[in-house]
């Protein structure tokens, strides 16, 4: 077997690729949002308790917390599974309260003002799209 130098990788090799802890540090923060708990205790309080039925092993709060800070030696692929299932689910409640709250405002206006073209709106919406590969346009 000859052997020879190590490839070299360039920048942009390098670049593209993240690794699981910095992943899991990067999105755990943005899909359990601190400041929509109140702290970041009760952020990692609810990633564990949205966790903790995802995954086969014993997940403790102190395993969220090594992952919240990326501290953690390993990320179990069940733990990024766990994670992208909350991103969706996450993007699905946000989609659910401001569809709700677009409609509170569209009745206000159309209260306030008769001249609002109410029904009509929905002419300008783009049909509602399921979220996933199969979906992309």
């Amino acid at each position: 077997m000859a052997e020879g130098p190590d490839k070299v990788l360039s920048k942009n090799d390098k670049s593209e690729s993240m690794s699981d802890t910095v992943f899991m540090q990067n999105n755990l923060p943005e899909v359990f949002d601190p400041r929509r708990y109140g702290s970041v205790k009760a952020a990692q309080i609810a990633a564990y308790d949205f966790m903790k039925g995802r995954v086969q092993k014993k997940l403790k709060l102190r395993r969220i917390r090594q992952l919240w800070e990326g501290r953690a030696s390993r990320v179990d692929g069940e733990e990024k599974d766990a994670l992208r299932q909350a991103k969706i689910e996450e993007a699905r409640n946000e989609y659910k309260a401001l569809r709700s709250r677009l409609a509170s405002l569209e009745a206000a206006l159309a209260a306030a003002d008769e001249d609002f073209p109410g029904t009509q709106m929905d002419a300008y919406r783009p049909a509602p799209r399921g979220m996933g590969r199969d979906n992309r346009a």
